[in-house]
């Protein structure tokens, strides 16, 4: 084994070559030995992201035509008009300074698309069209020519196309309305045709750094030491809990090889922290598998007190000469409800706590409660997040 291991040491001469050998010994190996890697291991391409390698955001502003009354009002969207007549203009077309526009069949609207990377001129890539005024629907509307631009202001696309809308909205004259999903926004597939290419250092001859998705010491350690193993010592080194330097051929050519070859790498991550997530809004819980209590007893119950009033009529003798009257009646009943107390034993797993919490009965909002007096109480031995 020794001697593969150091045919993947790169050599500072003649870095080429030693790429090559280095690739021809490992698939050699692969196909004589097996796959090395952790057995039910991830692979590197699935747990992390290559620094520098990464999509951009585009945004654009335009207009959807042909649509079939149904979209902005101009005097309450008087920007849809200053669009349009901007539009004419371009064309040589002036129109009257006293031209008042109704243009129920035109919307000004926002796009916005995420650019892959190594995205080259010529491909087209989907775009999302959402309303800026109170058109009511966009469906049937086509958008005219708009350029996307990034952060820097360069445009690196243009949008046109016809819409693709999932929801549907109907208005009837006595002002009764059905709304089924969101009729204001849509999408063009392939609307969107790049005209500029986002430069990247990956063609560069620097190290490639890869960069956990969850940051994690172990995880980044275990990636180095099995990228080492695959490819020689030296070859890959943790700098932080996020990132692996790695080094890498100086051709692109090779470097796409390489990185071909990385990716495919499988690791064993490391385990995550205990850890118990709360959705308040659902009721959704979620105890991490090294979640543990320490020895404490709880009993959780519930009060309920209930006020009914039953006013009754006081009827007077007919010869005394008084008066009827309501005479108020509350009756007050309390109902406590009797749940026996529990404990944990020491070092209760998740296990434990799940088998405790069922044997009670109890819901997710006494889940809840249980789990945020645990953590006050200094018993749970896990982070609480409360989303």
């Amino acid at each position: 084994m020794n001697k593969y291991r150091n045919n993947f040491q790169f050599n500072k001469t003649n870095r080429s070559l030693s790429v090559a050998i280095g690739l021809f010994a490992l698939s050699f190996s692969c196909f004589f030995f097996g796959n090395v890697s952790v057995a039910y291991g991830e692979r590197i391409k699935d747990i992390t992201s290559i620094q520098g390698v990464r999509s951009n955001q585009l945004v654009g502003y335009g207009l959807v035509v042909g649509l079939s009354g149904t979209g902005d009002q101009t005097n309450q969207a008087p920007f849809t008009g200053q669009t349009f007549l901007s539009m004419l203009q371009r064309f040589d077309i002036v129109l009257p300074q006293d031209t008042r526009l109704q243009l129920n069949n035109v919307a000004a609207v926002a796009v916005h698309a995420e650019l892959p990377a190594f995205s080259k001129p010529g491909q087209k890539i989907d775009i999302t069209v959402s309303s800026l005024g109170n058109a009511q629907s966009l469906r049937g509307g086509s958008l005219i020519m708009t350029p996307l631009k990034g952060v820097d202001g360069q445009v690196y696309a243009i949008a046109q196309g016809n819409l693709v809308v999932g929801g549907l909205g109907v208005e009837g004259a006595d002002g009764s309305r059905v709304t089924v999903n969101v009729p204001s926004v849509g999408r063009i597939p392939d609307g969107a045709m790049v005209e500029r290419e986002v430069p990247t250092q990956f063609a560069g001859g620097e190290p490639v750094v890869l960069n956990l998705h969850h940051p994690d010491f172990t995880t980044a350690k275990r990636i180095a030491d099995a990228i080492n193993f695959m490819l020689g010592p030296d070859t890959a080194a943790a700098q932080d809990s996020t990132s692996i330097r790695v080094r890498a051929p100086l051709k692109p050519e090779h470097k796409v090889n390489f990185i071909s070859l990385l990716e495919n790498i499988e690791v064993d991550p490391g385990e995550a922290p205990a850890r118990v997530v709360i959705n308040s809004r659902t009721g959704t819980i979620v105890v991490g598998q090294h979640v543990t209590v320490d020895p404490v007893a709880i009993t959780h119950g519930s009060l309920t007190v209930a006020i009914q009033e039953a006013p009754e009529v006081s009827q007077p003798n007919a010869l005394g000469g008084g008066e009827t009257v309501v005479v108020p009646q509350t009756d007050i009943t309390v109902d406590e409800e009797q749940n026996p107390m529990f404990k944990f034993a020491p070092g209760s797993t998740l296990d434990d706590i799940v088998r405790a919490v069922n044997a009670v009965g109890a819901a997710p909002g006494d889940l809840m409660a249980i789990l945020e007096a645990l953590k006050q109480a200094g018993a749970l031995k896990a982070e609480l997040i409360v989303i």
